[in-house]
């Protein structure tokens, strides 16, 4: 997906959402005329149509989510300019101080979204496992999640920062940069955004940098150097499991001659096909570090907007479940570390084919 330059994201597109969320914020009244009107129209075809599923206030709950995080990029976007003027410009962007400020920024961003979104979408969220404070700082831990739908990495990176103290290193796609107040801040923080190009998958550095190398070489710099409360996140996966891209990651396998691998794919119903370079690369440049295995569901239904719209009000809850993996029981041998990351894959998709309803499969 093709992506405007960074001079244009910043001078274009992060003042149009300060803009934009100003003028739905200004013009709410209309905003919600028209929501009582969408309102009327479903609930006068739930009528005409007995049985057909409706909520009228599904349009109400829209317009909150829509205008919450329009206000809230805005918030962030006016608070990460304020930053940069304080640190010269972005002079001392890097400094312990800055970098401090903008994880206690980040914090409050995902923290304000997770409130509003769990009030409209009648959300809760529970975590499973002997010991939910295993990611609290102590040591570096590389934490590993599967991935499906764009909540899924809010939610996450909410748990890491809010509830665990945690400082995130992120991998993650580069057409998030299409938000002004993700582009703004991640680019501030050790982030790496990841792009596929010319059907070689390629990074580009949060930072700037050289676009030549490769992911895992990125990869290894970011995860270099990690202290007792940083989270090197990343989704091995590559993309939000949908049963077409499963069956695409196993065709792939296939024709790279990795048969082993794709036999074990085929056996694993709920997730894709792990990519086990990134990871390699992080474990290499991270060997003091510990594994965290993140698995959840609730969420296999919410990957675009006409998702949220269909499924509001979600009325259900959120599972997630946390496995550690000391440094010590991390395999040493390549092949070793490939057939331990496909090991846990298989348990975690087992772990969502017992604790995923009927109703909520993909």
């Amino acid at each position: 997906m093709w992506l405007p330059p960074r001079w244009v994201r910043r001078v274009v597109l992060a003042p149009a959402v300060v803009v934009l969320a100003l003028a739905v914020l200004a013009t709410l009244p209309v905003w919600l005329l028209f929501a009582l009107l969408a309102s009327w129209l479903i609930a006068a075809r739930g009528r005409a149509r007995p049985g057909a599923p409706t909520n009228p206030l599904r349009p109400f709950r829209l317009l909150w989510i829509v205008a919450v995080y329009l206000a809230v990029d805005a918030a962030a976007l006016l608070a990460l300019f304020g930053l940069w003027l304080a640190s010269g410009f972005g002079w001392k962007d890097g400094s312990p101080t800055f970098q401090r400020a903008y994880y206690a920024l980040t914090g409050w961003f995902l923290r304000v979204l997770f409130r509003q979104s769990s009030w409209a979408l009648r959300v809760s969220v529970a975590v499973q496992g002997p010991d939910p404070d295993v990611a609290a700082p102590g040591r570096p831990e590389l934490v590993v999640c599967r991935h499906a739908g764009p909540g899924d990495s809010f939610l996450l990176i909410h748990a890491l920062v809010n509830w665990y103290a945690r400082e995130p290193r992120i991998v993650l796609k580069d057409t998030l940069q299409w938000d002004p107040a993700i582009d703004v801040l991640l680019n501030r923080l050790p982030s790496r955004f990841i792009a596929a190009s010319g059907g070689r998958r390629r990074s580009r550095l949060a930072s700037g940098g050289d676009r030549g190398r490769t992911v895992e070489d990125e990869i290894a710099e970011l995860a270099t150097g990690l202290d007792e409360n940083d989270a090197f996140v990343i989704f091995p996966e590559g993309g939000n499991f949908t049963p077409f891209r499963r069956i695409r990651a196993i065709e792939r396998l296939h024709a790279l001659g990795l048969h082993a691998m794709a036999r074990r794919a085929e056996a694993m119903e709920n997730v894709l096909a792990p990519r086990p370079g990134g990871l390699l690369a992080a474990l290499d440049a991270a060997p003091d570090a510990g594994v965290v295995f993140v698995a959840h569901t609730g969420l296999e239904r919410m990957l675009s907007v006409a998702d949220v719209w269909r499924e509001l009000p979600m009325d259900k809850r959120i599972t997630m479940r946390w496995w550690v993996v000391p440094p010590g029981e991390v395999p040493a041998g390549r092949q070793e570390r490939i057939d331990w990351l496909y090991d846990w894959w298989a348990r975690i998709d087992q772990w969502i084919g017992v604790n995923t309803p009927a109703e909520h499969r993909v």
